[in-house]
Protein backbone atom coordinates (compact mmCIF):
# COMPACT_ATOMS: atom_id res chain seq x y z
CA UNK A 1 0.00 0.00 0.00
CA UNK A 2 1.18 3.40 -0.92
CA UNK A 3 1.81 5.40 1.99
CA UNK A 4 0.68 8.61 -0.10
CA UNK A 5 -2.82 6.92 -0.68
CA UNK A 6 -4.90 4.99 1.02
CA UNK A 7 -8.08 4.64 -0.59
CA UNK A 8 -9.67 7.77 -1.41
CA UNK A 9 -7.76 9.69 1.32
CA UNK A 10 -4.90 11.72 0.68
CA UNK A 11 -1.78 10.96 3.63
CA UNK A 12 -1.02 14.28 5.25
CA UNK A 13 1.62 12.72 7.93
CA UNK A 14 2.18 9.55 9.77
CA UNK A 15 0.80 10.27 13.23
CA UNK A 16 2.51 7.07 15.39
CA UNK A 17 3.42 3.82 14.96
CA UNK A 18 1.84 0.92 17.56
CA UNK A 19 1.98 -2.36 18.86
CA UNK A 20 -0.43 -3.60 16.18
CA UNK A 21 -1.46 -0.63 13.96
CA UNK A 22 0.29 2.57 12.08
CA UNK A 23 -1.67 5.94 12.50
CA UNK A 24 -1.76 8.22 9.79
CA UNK A 25 -3.27 12.01 9.17
CA UNK A 26 -5.18 12.26 5.83
CA UNK A 27 -7.97 14.26 4.19
CA UNK A 28 -10.99 13.20 2.81
CA UNK A 29 -11.90 14.48 -0.58
CA UNK A 30 -15.76 13.86 -0.64
CA UNK A 31 -16.23 15.86 2.72
CA UNK A 32 -13.44 17.63 2.70
CA UNK A 33 -12.11 17.40 5.79
CA UNK A 34 -8.79 15.62 7.53
CA UNK A 35 -9.15 12.03 9.37
CA UNK A 36 -6.99 9.57 11.19
CA UNK A 37 -6.62 6.51 9.52
CA UNK A 38 -5.20 3.00 11.70
CA UNK A 39 -3.44 0.90 8.88
CA UNK A 40 -2.87 -2.87 10.10
CA UNK A 41 0.66 -3.53 9.39
CA UNK A 42 1.95 -5.87 6.82
CA UNK A 43 4.21 -8.24 9.03
CA UNK A 44 0.45 -9.08 10.28
CA UNK A 45 -1.69 -9.68 7.33
CA UNK A 46 -1.16 -13.38 7.46
CA UNK A 47 -1.69 -13.49 11.68
CA UNK A 48 -5.55 -14.44 11.61
CA UNK A 49 -5.98 -13.82 15.38
CA UNK A 50 -4.35 -9.67 14.60
CA UNK A 51 -6.59 -9.52 11.75
CA UNK A 52 -9.83 -10.64 12.95
CA UNK A 53 -8.76 -8.29 16.43
CA UNK A 54 -8.25 -5.25 13.69
CA UNK A 55 -11.82 -6.11 11.89
CA UNK A 56 -13.61 -6.60 15.52
CA UNK A 57 -12.84 -2.75 16.10
CA UNK A 58 -14.21 -1.41 13.60
CA UNK A 59 -17.22 -3.05 14.05
CA UNK A 60 -17.75 -3.19 17.74
CA UNK A 61 -17.12 0.60 17.36
CA UNK A 62 -20.15 0.97 14.83
CA UNK A 63 -22.54 -0.70 17.56
CA UNK A 64 -21.80 1.90 19.50
CA UNK A 65 -22.32 5.34 18.44
CA UNK A 66 -21.44 7.57 21.92
CA UNK A 67 -20.26 10.46 21.94
CA UNK A 68 -17.39 10.30 23.99
CA UNK A 69 -16.08 7.42 21.61
CA UNK A 70 -14.13 7.81 18.78
CA UNK A 71 -15.89 7.02 15.90
CA UNK A 72 -15.35 5.36 12.77
CA UNK A 73 -15.80 6.85 9.41
CA UNK A 74 -15.03 4.20 7.13
CA UNK A 75 -13.20 0.52 6.87
CA UNK A 76 -12.12 -0.95 4.01
CA UNK A 77 -9.02 -2.94 2.47
CA UNK A 78 -6.18 -1.70 -0.17
CA UNK A 79 -4.08 -4.35 -1.58
CA UNK A 80 -5.27 -7.26 0.83
CA UNK A 81 -4.34 -4.81 3.60
CA UNK A 82 -7.28 -3.28 6.13
CA UNK A 83 -7.41 0.11 7.86
CA UNK A 84 -9.79 2.07 9.79
CA UNK A 85 -10.86 5.59 9.10
CA UNK A 86 -11.51 7.30 12.26
CA UNK A 87 -12.18 11.26 13.33
CA UNK A 88 -8.88 13.10 14.06
CA UNK A 89 -8.38 13.66 17.55
CA UNK A 90 -6.60 16.79 17.16
CA UNK A 91 -5.96 17.56 21.00
CA UNK A 92 -3.31 14.15 21.56
CA UNK A 93 -3.79 11.76 23.91
CA UNK A 94 -3.96 11.68 28.35
CA UNK A 95 -0.60 10.24 27.58
CA UNK A 96 1.16 13.28 26.01
CA UNK A 97 -0.87 15.22 28.73
CA UNK A 98 0.44 13.85 31.69
CA UNK A 99 4.42 14.44 30.40
CA UNK A 100 3.22 17.51 31.58
CA UNK A 101 2.32 16.60 35.20
CA UNK A 102 -0.31 15.58 37.01
CA UNK A 103 -3.65 16.95 36.66
CA UNK A 104 -6.20 19.21 38.88
CA UNK A 105 -9.31 16.95 40.56
CA UNK A 106 -11.29 18.71 38.71
CA UNK A 107 -9.63 18.07 35.40
CA UNK A 108 -9.75 14.09 36.53
CA UNK A 109 -13.31 14.29 37.21
CA UNK A 110 -14.31 16.07 33.73
CA UNK A 111 -12.66 13.25 32.13
CA UNK A 112 -14.22 10.72 33.90
CA UNK A 113 -17.84 12.10 33.17
CA UNK A 114 -16.95 10.96 29.47
CA UNK A 115 -15.43 7.96 30.01
CA UNK A 116 -17.80 6.74 32.62
CA UNK A 117 -20.66 7.61 30.13
CA UNK A 118 -18.76 5.97 27.23
CA UNK A 119 -18.38 2.99 29.16
CA UNK A 120 -21.91 2.61 30.38
CA UNK A 121 -22.85 2.65 26.81
CA UNK A 122 -20.37 -0.03 26.17
CA UNK A 123 -20.62 -2.55 28.93
CA UNK A 124 -24.73 -2.46 28.55
CA UNK A 125 -24.30 -4.20 25.43
CA UNK A 126 -21.69 -6.41 26.60
CA UNK A 127 -18.36 -5.16 25.47
CA UNK A 128 -15.54 -4.48 28.04
CA UNK A 129 -12.74 -2.64 26.67
CA UNK A 130 -9.81 -4.54 28.58
CA UNK A 131 -7.30 -1.85 27.20
CA UNK A 132 -8.32 1.15 29.03
CA UNK A 133 -4.70 3.08 29.33
CA UNK A 134 -4.03 6.88 29.22
CA UNK A 135 -2.61 6.52 25.26
CA UNK A 136 -6.05 5.15 24.58
CA UNK A 137 -7.94 8.37 25.84
CA UNK A 138 -7.56 11.09 23.19
CA UNK A 139 -8.58 14.68 22.99
CA UNK A 140 -10.37 16.80 20.45
CA UNK A 141 -9.76 20.49 19.80
CA UNK A 142 -12.01 21.88 22.39
CA UNK A 143 -10.33 19.20 25.09
CA UNK A 144 -13.23 16.93 25.16
CA UNK A 145 -12.13 13.16 25.84
CA UNK A 146 -12.64 10.32 23.53
CA UNK A 147 -11.92 6.46 24.44
CA UNK A 148 -10.35 4.90 21.32
CA UNK A 149 -8.96 1.60 20.31
CA UNK A 150 -11.09 -1.60 21.06
CA UNK A 151 -9.08 -3.74 19.26
CA UNK A 152 -8.93 -6.40 22.27
CA UNK A 153 -12.58 -5.78 23.82
CA UNK A 154 -14.61 -8.79 24.06
CA UNK A 155 -18.11 -8.90 22.88
CA UNK A 156 -19.37 -11.99 24.05
CA UNK A 157 -19.30 -14.76 25.94
CA UNK A 158 -19.13 -16.78 22.59
CA UNK A 159 -15.81 -15.01 22.18
CA UNK A 160 -13.61 -15.65 25.49
CA UNK A 161 -10.65 -13.58 23.91
CA UNK A 162 -9.64 -12.60 20.59
CA UNK A 163 -5.72 -14.20 20.87
CA UNK A 164 -7.11 -17.10 22.40
CA UNK A 165 -5.65 -18.07 25.95
CA UNK A 166 -2.94 -15.58 25.87
CA UNK A 167 -3.42 -12.86 28.65
CA UNK A 168 -3.67 -9.67 26.82
CA UNK A 169 -3.69 -5.95 27.77
CA UNK A 170 -1.44 -3.59 29.27
CA UNK A 171 0.64 -4.61 32.64
CA UNK A 172 0.55 -1.48 34.39
CA UNK A 173 -3.63 -0.91 34.04
CA UNK A 174 -4.95 -4.53 34.40
CA UNK A 175 -7.19 -6.02 36.78
CA UNK A 176 -6.23 -8.70 39.34
CA UNK A 177 -9.06 -10.86 37.18
CA UNK A 178 -7.65 -10.44 33.63
CA UNK A 179 -3.92 -10.91 34.66
CA UNK A 180 -5.34 -14.19 36.13
CA UNK A 181 -7.10 -15.29 32.79
CA UNK A 182 -10.08 -15.05 33.97
CA UNK A 183 -12.58 -15.84 30.69
CA UNK A 184 -15.43 -14.33 32.81
CA UNK A 185 -14.33 -10.62 32.99
CA UNK A 186 -17.46 -8.06 32.76
CA UNK A 187 -17.26 -4.81 33.35
CA UNK A 188 -16.20 -4.47 36.86
CA UNK A 189 -12.46 -5.31 35.14
CA UNK A 190 -12.56 -1.76 32.74
CA UNK A 191 -13.60 -0.01 36.37
CA UNK A 192 -10.14 -0.94 37.87
CA UNK A 193 -8.43 0.35 35.20
CA UNK A 194 -10.24 3.70 35.14
CA UNK A 195 -9.08 3.43 39.10
CA UNK A 196 -5.62 2.74 37.94
CA UNK A 197 -5.73 6.18 35.71
CA UNK A 198 -7.37 8.13 38.01
CA UNK A 199 -4.36 7.44 40.32
CA UNK A 200 -2.14 8.25 37.77
CA UNK A 201 -3.59 11.84 36.41
CA UNK A 202 -3.41 13.26 40.40
CA UNK A 203 -0.04 11.81 41.35
CA UNK A 204 1.61 11.51 38.18
CA UNK A 205 2.62 8.05 37.67
CA UNK A 206 1.27 4.38 38.11
CA UNK A 207 0.26 3.16 41.75
CA UNK A 208 2.25 -0.32 40.79
CA UNK A 209 5.67 0.22 39.16
CA UNK A 210 8.37 -2.61 39.31
CA UNK A 211 11.68 -3.66 37.28
CA UNK A 212 9.48 -5.93 34.75
CA UNK A 213 6.11 -6.27 33.16
CA UNK A 214 5.66 -10.20 35.77
CA UNK A 215 6.45 -8.44 38.94
CA UNK A 216 3.45 -5.29 38.24
CA UNK A 217 1.26 -7.80 37.68
CA UNK A 218 1.85 -10.19 40.75
CA UNK A 219 1.98 -6.67 42.31
CA UNK A 220 -1.54 -6.09 41.25
CA UNK A 221 -3.13 -9.36 42.84
CA UNK A 222 -0.86 -9.15 45.96
CA UNK A 223 -0.04 -5.48 47.15
CA UNK A 224 -2.19 -2.82 48.76
CA UNK A 225 -3.60 0.34 47.15
CA UNK A 226 -0.56 3.04 47.94
CA UNK A 227 -2.52 6.09 49.48
CA UNK A 228 -2.98 9.03 47.31
CA UNK A 229 -3.51 11.47 50.10
CA UNK A 230 0.57 10.60 50.35
CA UNK A 231 1.59 12.78 47.26
CA UNK A 232 -2.00 14.82 47.33
CA UNK A 233 -2.67 15.55 50.71
CA UNK A 234 -5.22 18.46 50.01
CA UNK A 235 -7.49 15.29 48.57
CA UNK A 236 -10.66 14.48 51.07
CA UNK A 237 -10.34 10.79 52.86
CA UNK A 238 -14.08 10.02 50.83
CA UNK A 239 -11.89 10.53 47.37
CA UNK A 240 -9.43 8.38 48.90
CA UNK A 241 -12.00 6.11 49.87
CA UNK A 242 -13.82 5.97 46.38
CA UNK A 243 -10.41 5.10 44.76
CA UNK A 244 -9.67 2.16 46.96
CA UNK A 245 -12.87 0.74 46.80
CA UNK A 246 -12.34 1.41 42.74
CA UNK A 247 -8.61 -0.63 42.81
CA UNK A 248 -10.44 -3.44 45.17
CA UNK A 249 -8.67 -6.93 44.49
CA UNK A 250 -12.23 -8.54 44.15
CA UNK A 251 -14.43 -7.35 41.24
CA UNK A 252 -17.50 -7.77 44.01
CA UNK A 253 -16.32 -5.25 46.73
CA UNK A 254 -15.96 -2.24 43.31
CA UNK A 255 -18.79 -0.13 41.94
CA UNK A 256 -21.12 -2.79 40.11
CA UNK A 257 -20.87 0.09 36.88
CA UNK A 258 -19.13 3.00 35.09
CA UNK A 259 -21.67 5.32 36.25
CA UNK A 260 -21.98 5.00 39.68
CA UNK A 261 -18.44 4.66 39.85
CA UNK A 262 -18.81 8.71 38.66
CA UNK A 263 -22.13 9.63 40.74
CA UNK A 264 -20.26 9.04 44.12
CA UNK A 265 -16.85 10.06 42.79
CA UNK A 266 -19.08 13.76 42.54
CA UNK A 267 -20.53 13.25 45.91
CA UNK A 268 -16.75 12.46 47.16
CA UNK A 269 -15.74 15.61 45.88
CA UNK A 270 -18.97 18.06 46.73
CA UNK A 271 -18.76 16.66 50.38
CA UNK A 272 -17.63 18.93 53.12
CA UNK A 273 -15.05 16.54 54.06
CA UNK A 274 -13.07 17.74 51.06
CA UNK A 275 -11.99 21.18 52.53
CA UNK A 276 -11.60 20.19 56.00
CA UNK A 277 -9.14 17.15 55.30
CA UNK A 278 -6.77 19.23 53.55
CA UNK A 279 -3.82 18.81 55.76
CA UNK A 280 -5.53 16.59 58.74
CA UNK A 281 -4.18 13.03 58.93
CA UNK A 282 -4.62 12.08 61.91
CA UNK A 283 -6.47 8.87 63.13
CA UNK A 284 -9.83 10.67 64.27
CA UNK A 285 -10.12 12.68 60.85
CA UNK A 286 -9.58 9.59 59.25
CA UNK A 287 -12.43 7.42 60.80
CA UNK A 288 -14.46 11.00 60.16
CA UNK A 289 -13.40 10.27 56.47
CA UNK A 290 -14.46 6.54 56.51
CA UNK A 291 -17.94 7.03 57.77
CA UNK A 292 -18.37 9.95 55.83
CA UNK A 293 -17.15 7.84 52.79
CA UNK A 294 -19.84 5.32 54.12
CA UNK A 295 -22.94 7.95 53.95
CA UNK A 296 -22.17 9.00 50.24
CA UNK A 297 -22.13 5.59 48.95
CA UNK A 298 -25.90 5.46 50.95
CA UNK A 299 -27.01 7.98 49.27
CA UNK A 300 -26.26 7.10 46.06
CA UNK A 301 -27.22 3.53 45.98
CA UNK A 302 -30.49 2.62 43.71
CA UNK A 303 -33.74 1.78 46.08
CA UNK A 304 -33.19 -1.59 45.28
CA UNK A 305 -32.50 -3.93 47.64
CA UNK A 306 -29.30 -5.86 45.71
CA UNK A 307 -27.11 -4.08 43.17
CA UNK A 308 -25.95 -7.29 40.29
CA UNK A 309 -23.21 -6.79 38.17
CA UNK A 310 -24.17 -6.16 34.53
CA UNK A 311 -22.28 -8.77 32.82
CA UNK A 312 -21.27 -9.28 28.95
CA UNK A 313 -24.59 -10.62 27.30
Amino acid sequence: MSFEKIGRYKVIAELGRGGMATVFRASDPNFEREVAIKVLPKAFLHDPQFRARFEREAKLVATLEHSAIVPVYDFGEEDGQPYIVMRLMSGGSLEEKLKNGRLSLDEAANIFDRLGAALNAAHSKGIIHRDLKPANILFDQYNNAYLSDFGIARLSEGSQTLTGENIIGTPAYMSPEQIQGDKNLDGRSDIYSMGIIFFQMLSGKTPYQSTTPAKVMMMHILEPVPNLLEVRPNLSQAVEEWLEKILSKEPDDRFSTADEMVKILHSAISSKNQETLEIKTDAKTIISGRDQFQTVIEQTKPATQETIPQSPI
